[in-house]
């Protein structure tokens, strides 16, 4: 594929999930730039929305951008977090490694290290620990699934403590991520940036796409998932999510999976609002506590 065809792409990854800038409402408090943790001499960092006021505690989201493992910006994802702090979550954005400088598992240990950052800090911005959620979009979508489909046996934690903080998450809500990076009907550009992902291909990595793919780890008592998946989707085709429904299905897993008719790798108006919506009931019915 052409370069400039490629990035075109790229930036449909990266803004698919994109929202109006927006001003700060009133009760909530924010935090850009949060260090979350180091990896060498590399600082990796987060955005934060909170709920001002009231005792908590409050159950928190991961907001995860995409932009095909390789591009994006935490930033990006800031009207959101307001959105969900308004709605009583602590909400975080998280930067984390980009291949092809740094490939699989790096993304997923970043993001497992946000979970476990947000247990650890729990006291200090009056997070419930035991309800954490993850929203990702596209590569983020990925991303979110892993934190809610893998374990500690599983060995993608990184270099961490044996007696480190749970980096699994109780509920995730996907908008159009991959879950079988091998699978036969990826279209040819998704492959190659699968293949950049992981660092090679499927014939000589054979055993990593298998851990890279949410679906390989698919099991009872994960978390549950709400996914949202365009049946028009240049990138992502609509057989990635019907297979996450037959896994789910088979162990037991709840949760949903939607497909749009006719829409692509994004999308926008009352679809958005309406997609929001069914994003936050899920989050409300797994993650908040009874009053």
């Amino acid at each position: 594929m052409p370069r400039t065809a490629l990035l075109s792409l790229l930036a449909l990854i990266a803004i698919a999930s994109y929202s109006p800038a927006q001003e700060q409402p009133f009760g909530v408090a924010t935090e850009n730039d949060v260090v979350y943790t180091k990896v060498g001499e590399t600082e990796l960092k987060l955005d934060m929305a909170r709920p001002r006021d009231g005792n908590g505690l409050f159950p928190a989201l991961l907001v995860i951008h995409g932009g095909a493992w390789r591009a994006g910006n935490k930033a990006d994802l800031r009207p959101l977090l307001l959105e969900c702090a308004q709605r009583g979550y602590v909400a975080v954005s998280p930067q984390y490694r980009f291949c092809p400088k740094d490939v699989f598992p790096a993304q997923v240990h970043d993001v497992k290290a946000v979970v476990r950052w947000l247990r650890t800090n729990a006291a200090k911005y009056k997070v419930d620990g035991e309800h954490i959620g993850a929203v990702g979009f596209s590569a983020g979508g990925h991303l979110s699934l892993m934190l809610g489909l893998t374990d500690k046996e599983d060995g993608l934690e990184g270099d961490v403590p044996s007696d480190a903080p749970s980096s699994k998450v109780q509920a995730v809500v996907n908008y159009f991520g991959p879950t079988d990076l091998a699978a036969s009907d990826l279209p040819e550009v998704s492959r190659g940036l699968v293949n950049n992902f992981i660092g090679g291909g499927p014939a000589e990595k054979a055993e990593a796409f298998a851990k890279a793919s949410p679906l390989t780890f698919v099991s009872k008592g994960d978390a549950a998932v709400l996914t949202f998946q365009g049946t028009k989707d240049p990138l992502v085709p609509d057989s990635q999510a019907t297979k996450l429904a037959n896994k789910m299905t088979a162990a037991g897993v709840s949760g949903r999976v939607e497909l749009l008719i006719g829409a692509g790798h994004g999308w926008a108006g009352a679809e958005l609002d309406r997609t929001k919506a069914e994003t936050f009931a899920f989050f409300d019915m797994h993650l908040k506590r009874p009053k």
